[in-house]
């Protein structure tokens, strides 16, 4: 299995106007390029392109014999440039879009001579990327499955990511801080609840889910940067595909939602399926069921598998 990272240079000039040489790195597992059927995986909000693999933030859906078999499939991911997981970081992140980011990736493409892919898989802001890129190319793919995502971020999303940005621009701890509020909006009430149960920790005098919030403050800002968190922040308050652009995309569709996701709620990406539907014969709507709310996708692993597993 290919697992090393390998890089494209070229100049791109942003929807801005601003020119900036991007070094897109990214990774291929599975088969060689050109000996299998391609398959374009988008990483989420703190992602990478190590999707498969010991540490493949996906592994459980990606690699030898799982769902996504990489006996049967090249799997190729980029990273979103700026993401910092190849050391390059964007200062001005306002520069960038997902619209730039499609442009960038579809360049990726065309630069490797992929000129056509068997699917486009992405979760979250991986897959609002891949609403974009299949707009701007309508026959890229055979199959998109877009996963816990929609084709625009509504208010209630761009309303988080403004608390985000709030919290992202402070002095004190501002990425720990970001990230405990994010964990409140990738998870549910009745998550929460029912994991912690109010316990007390007496040892570190706070409640076991203070505990658990705090950790994971620490813990991203440990791997990640303010740069790409404040990058990444701003790309999901700003996916906005023309809802009269959707229904020339030539891919088979396939819509997961997760039934209690506070980020992209499975009420909006069903209606943006039902809007398709009247347009297009091969759009399809699955929904997760889970207390876990938008971290579903990362987590039941035995729902999605069989989704994905029926589609593939």
């Amino acid at each position: 299995m290919k697992t090393e990272l390998k890089f494209i240079h070229f100049t791109y000039k942003t929807i801005s106007g601003k020119e900036y040489h991007i070094p897109l790195s990214y990774q291929l597992f599975g088969k060689d390029l050109f000996s299998a059927p391609i398959i374009l995986i988008n990483h989420a909000l703190t992602g990478n392109s190590n999707v498969s693999g010991e540490k493949g933030w996906w592994k459980q859906l990606l690699g030898e014999n799982e769902v996504i078999d990489t006996n049967k499939y090249t799997v190729l991911c980029f990273n979103i440039p700026g993401n910092g997981y190849d050391d390059f970081f964007i200062d001005e992140f306002s520069d960038f879009t997902p619209s730039d980011i499609a442009n960038i990736f579809l360049k990726g493409l065309e630069i490797l001579n992929i000129k056509n892919l068997y699917a486009v898989i992405g979760g979250s802001l991986g897959g609002g990327i891949g609403w974009e890129m299949l707009v701007k190319k309508p026959d890229l793919a055979e199959l998109f499955i877009p996963i816990a995502c929609d084709s625009k971020t509504h208010d209630w999303l761009h309303a988080q990511c403004l608390i985000q940005q709030f919290l992202l621009n402070g002095n004190d701890e501002p990425l720990q801080k970001a990230r405990i509020h994010a964990m409140l909006c990738y998870r549910t009430p009745q998550s929460l609840n029912e994991r912690f149960q109010t316990h007390f920790n007496e040892e570190k005098q706070k409640l076991e889910s203070e505990d658990w919030l705090i950790y994971h403050g620490k813990s991203l800002a440990e791997r990640f940067s303010l740069k790409s968190y404040q990058l990444m922040n701003h790309l999901l308050m700003n996916i906005n595909v023309n809802d009269k652009d959707l229904g020339k995309i030539k891919a088979r569709m396939h819509m997961v939602s997760v039934d209690t996701d506070l980020f992209f709620p499975a009420s909006e990406i069903r209606m943006c399926f039902e809007k398709l539907n009247k347009e297009k014969e091969d759009v399809f709507y699955h929904e997760i069921k889970s207390i876990h709310g938008h971290d579903a996708f990362l987590m039941e692993y035995e729902q999605l598998n069989y989704i994905i597993k029926n589609i593939l």
